[in-house]
């Protein structure tokens, strides 16, 4: 069996869901690392017991430090139930985790349904090895200054 580090994150009207798909899968999830946004952490944590290094709330920005944990990574798995009905204040954080995450090739649920699928797969309880993409070339692309700068008069 290989350790996973979870980031579990869910919306206010979404972290019961959450909550009770964690209950549910509570033998499944227990041997591994957990991280999470604030509020949502600290429901997990009373409820089940586990063990979570909780990071701010989403809208101070608990999102963007999981995608920044995305990015060095160490995140295995995002859980995210977002809600699909409720407008946010901090969308663009939203979008900018779930960009990461896609980006990075993390697995990212977003239901229940797609989080069963996952660690009910093979895969979650081996040694994968997710392919890391490889942005050397981005980051060795030629700049030049005058590509960014208006043009003169």
């Amino acid at each position: 069996m290989s350790i996973k580090k979870i980031a579990l994150v869910a919306h206010d009207h979404k972290k019961q869901d959450l909550l009770t798909w964690c209950t549910y899968n509570r033998s499944i999830l227990a041997p591994h690392e957990f991280v999470g946004t604030g509020t949502t952490g600290q429901l997990i944590e009373s409820a089940l017991g586990f063990s979570v290094q909780k990071f701010n709330s989403g809208p101070l920005g608990g999102d963007q430090q999981i995608g920044a944990a995305i990015v060095e990574g160490d995140i295995d798995l995002l859980v995210f139930f977002w809600d699909p009905l409720e407008p946010m204040s901090h969308d663009p954080d939203i979008k900018a985790l779930l960009r990461l995450a896609v980006l990075w090739n993390i697995p990212t649920a977003c239901n229940v349904a797609t989080a069963d699928f996952i660690i009910s797969s093979p895969l979650f309880a081996s040694d994968y090895q997710r392919a890391v993409p490889d942005f050397s070339a981005y980051r060795q692309r030629a700049l030049s200054l005058s590509d960014n700068l208006p043009p003169s008069d």
